[in-house]
């Protein structure tokens, strides 16, 4: 992780010495992985436009924040040590995961960075009582409390349902919940007709189909639990008019490494395969998608939000997927997918989700997020709304630098 020397500007006591616009309210962005990088960026613009307002990141701890400062810092981000962002107020702070927030001194807006609440509490490895029900990580009073307290000022929520559960996990923070809707879901459908630029950024043509296989990170993703799939769809689907792409949650690449991820993958990617860098925007590929392979993670969810077939694969009954989720709701009705059986007639007759289902299992207030968030926050930065809500705007068209193939 890189290393910061205090800042003196545009934060601090004797900032107003040094800055050329005074009197901003300061507002804060705690990333603590890439993940929450691409969650916080959806939001950050409903703000950082205003003169009247200065944002600065912090770097949070984390197990996999390692390649976050580096991120942040080909994004422009003004990037301050959580040494010191954790000893000067601020006047709003915003955040996409829990380590350390209860070090801050700001009111605090607290966002989830997946599709919903949709994952239960893992169990830990320390000693201790195996709860017979797991809590749904996110709305527990383990991440949501200090000491009693909690922590955040405003608790984003997704759907109505999700209140539900706060209600029995963390009744206290139910003051604080906002129904506020899901902004990457939103940003994902208004991406929807850039797809014949995002196709050819990635070199599919008109007449190919591509498959993506998304996994999510663990023992029990896709690609930590099933090794020899890549090898399998890329042998399936030689010399056949289908191209296929992986998206590899960002935590696989922080845990393993660059170099080892495209070791593992360097003959799939030999053969074709697309390997989006963590860093990029997923969700153009998933839109660029005729086809989805996925488990129980949020890019499976969000993939037949918007219509995408899915084959499944991952355990329907799996233990670490909240009740009543998007992701439950994939898992429970996608159609599996078989190893031991020829891929391309799967693919061709996977029956399709109901679309309608999955969306209102995402968001309670589709379209609107971007709205209610810009809202909140100005609600708690004590602050007029300026102008026009900007709607939210398409991902970016990906880059693929095709050099990199079998490196």
């Amino acid at each position: 992780m890189m290393a910061y020397d205090w800042r003196l500007v545009p934060i601090g006591i004797d900032a107003p010495r040094w800055v050329s616009r005074s009197g901003c309210r300061n507002v804060l962005i705690v990333a603590h992985t890439i993940v929450t990088c691409h969650r916080l960026f959806d939001v950050v613009d409903l703000i950082e436009t205003d003169p009247r307002v200065q944002v600065v990141f912090t770097v949070a701890p984390s197990p996999f924040n390692h390649s976050v400062p580096q991120y942040l810092e080909r994004r422009g981000a003004h990037v301050v040590p959580w040494s010191q962002a954790i000893r000067e107020p601020f006047d709003l702070a915003v955040a996409a995961a829990y380590y350390g927030l209860d070090h801050l001194h700001a009111p605090l807006v607290m966002m989830a960075h997946g599709a919903g609440h949709g994952r239960l509490v893992r169990p830990t490895l320390t000693r201790g009582p195996i709860l017979e029900e797991r809590p749904v990580y996110g709305l527990d009073a383990q991440r949501l409390t200090n000491d009693g307290a909690v922590l955040a000022t405003a608790l984003l929520l997704s759907h109505h349902g999700e209140r539900e559960v706060l209600h029995r996990q963390c009744p206290a923070a139910l003051e604080v919940a906002v129904l506020a809707g899901d902004p990457c879901f939103d940003r994902l459908v208004a991406s929807l007709p850039w797809r014949p630029q995002y196709r050819q950024a990635l070199g599919v043509s008109d007449d190919q189909e591509l498959v993506v296989v998304s996994s999510t990170w663990g023992p029990d993703g896709l690609f930590g639990n099933s090794p020899t799939l890549l090898p399998w769809i890329m042998d399936e689907l030689v010399d056949e008019p289908f191209r296929a792409a992986a998206l590899l949650h960002p935590a696989v690449w922080a845990a393993h490494g660059i170099r080892q991820v495209r070791a593992w993958t360097r003959d799939c990617r030999e053969a074709g395969l697309l390997l989006l860098d963590p860093a990029q925007d997923w969700r153009a590929l998933l839109v660029a998608a005729d086809h989805l392979i996925g488990d129980h993670g949020s890019v499976t969810a969000y993939g037949a939000g918007i219509g995408r077939p899915v084959l499944h694969l991952a355990p329907t009954r799996s233990k670490v997927m909240a009740a009543g989720s998007a992701q439950q709701l994939v898992a429970t009705t996608a159609a599996r997918l078989e190893q031991r059986q020829p891929l391309i007639p799967q693919l061709r007759t996977a029956p399709p989700i109901d679309r309608d289902a999955v969306v209102a299992a995402l968001t309670s207030r589709p379209g609107h997020a971007h709205q209610l968030i810009r809202r909140t926050m100005y609600r708690l930065l004590g602050l007029d709304e300026p102008g026009r809500h900007r709607g939210p705007t398409p991902v970016p068209v990906p880059r693929i630098d095709c050099s990199e193939v079998g490196q």
